[in-house]
């Protein structure tokens, strides 16, 4: 597993600033929410298996490439791990340059674009309905992951974060967080980081649930999924 070659201690100063008895609170937490994502990952995975298995279908009948996708993603510590999800783009997207006809309509070091022609038919339903980041739950049950958290990013987005934005590193990244509740991709990116921070430095199981049970209904409404 390899690390990104950066100043990452600074993710951890929020750690490393806690007192004794609190680090110990957080190690409880630590634990308790590690079951917590095991069983909710399981329970997912046996009930969405066979929908799973009909998305995969219809990537495959739409375009050329894999259904699955494999992204090298950052997660906490600063280590790169494996992030899978359904493939949303054409099996070239990754070789097409951003050019003018990509342009970026999201601030910070992430590209976001609301009718980016890389998409598939297939895909711009994916990203709408959310349903592209159901295997994540994959990552979930390796441990790379956790329910809620951070979303994690990619490598050359790391490379351009400042000390703030490496706070991000602090926690595990997750596949929902105040960012999804709060309005996905209609937040600019200091919100999208103060709403990280905000949660890690705040980080509660009576939180987690209150972001799960808001989850539904914020990837039900479509609001800022794009």
């Amino acid at each position: 597993m390899s690390t990104l070659p950066r100043e990452l201690d600074i993710a951890r100063t929020i750690n490393d600033a806690l007192t004794p008895a609190r680090r110990d609170d957080r190690r409880v937490e630590r634990r308790v929410k590690r079951a917590l994502d095991i069983v909710i990952a399981v329970a997912a995975i046996a009930v969405l298996g066979i929908p799973m298995l009909i998305i995969a279908l219809a990537i495959k009948l739409d375009s050329r490439g894999p259904a699955l996708l494999r992204q090298p993603r950052v997660k906490m510590g600063g280590e790169i791990f494996t992030f899978f999800k359904f493939r949303t783009m054409r099996e070239d997207a990754d070789h097409v340059s951003v050019t003018a006809d990509l342009e970026n309509e999201h601030e910070g070091p992430i590209f976001k674009m609301r009718e980016d022609p890389r998409r598939t038919r297939v895909g711009k339903f994916l990203r709408k309905s959310s349903l592209d980041e159901l295997p994540n739950l994959f990552d979930v049950l390796l441990g790379h992951m956790s329910i809620v958290g951070p979303r994690p990013p990619l490598p050359h987005e790391v490379a351009a974060y400042n000390a703030r934005e490496l706070r991000r590193l602090s926690a595990k990244p997750g596949m929902t967080g105040l960012w999804q509740v709060s309005g996905r991709s209609l937040l600019s990116w200091d919100d999208t980081v103060r709403l990280d921070v905000e949660y890690i430095e705040t980080c509660a199981l009576a939180r987690d649930l209150v972001i799960i049970a808001r989850t539904l209904p914020a990837v039900i409404l479509a609001r800022g999924a794009y």
